[in-house]
């Protein structure tokens, strides 16, 4: 399917965690049609299984694949649960600036920075609180451009000013912010005591 292609080629990058022997599904057929599976409602492997199951005679056609059964909910769950988030990540971030530049306007851009906490992502078994994520949004061509883990003994500020500085924002650009970032010294930590 051509649409596909070149999300499909940028996939290709993603650092395989597998051994290089018996590979029986692509890494990025595998990762699509997880994409494709979640933005059709799934939430679990066993629901990615079921959407490959129900969809494969189609996929296997559209994409070129002999593909006599979908991967069972435990390679799923072996292959994501085995990637590399910094890899992934910056395909992600690559493939979302490859669109933005394609459909952006011409002007000033315009940047929304929010902080989300993930529901359900705490982890009682090993003593971790839930995952706070702060994502970059262009809102001219809502787009995410990227997403960025905030460290669980750190807070947004830090982590919006790291943002801003991978994304290369330009200076003309419109950034906008929650009221937690209106601070006199936002980019001083806050025990590091004022010289005099």
């Amino acid at each position: 399917m051509a649409t596909f292609t070149p999300l499909l080629d940028i996939l290709a990058d993603v650092p395989d965690p597998r051994r290089a022997e018996g590979k029986l599904y692509k890494l990025p057929h595998v990762l699509l049609f997880s994409i494709l599976a979640i933005v059709s409602g799934s939430d679990s492997y066993r629901g990615i299984v079921t959407f490959i199951d129900t969809h494969r005679r189609t996929l296997n056609r559209s994409f070129g694949l002999k593909w006599r059964r979908a991967p069972s909910h435990t390679s799923i769950r072996y292959i994501l649960q085995g990637l590399d988030p910094i890899g992934v990540e910056a395909v992600f971030r690559r493939h979302a600036a490859l669109l933005h530049e394609a459909n952006a306007k011409p002007g000033a851009a315009s940047i929304a920075l929010d902080g989300k906490t993930l529901r359900g992502s705490f982890d009682k078994f090993h003593d971790r609180t839930a995952a706070h994520v702060l994502s970059a949004f262009a809102t001219d061509t809502k787009l995410v451009l990227a997403h960025l883990d905030i460290d669980a003994k750190s807070n947004e500020i830090p982590a919006a000013q790291a943002l801003l500085a991978e994304l290369g924002i330009a200076e003309d650009a419109i950034v906008t912010l929650d009221a937690l970032h209106c601070q006199k010294n936002s980019s001083r930590s806050p025990r590091t005591p004022k010289s005099a």
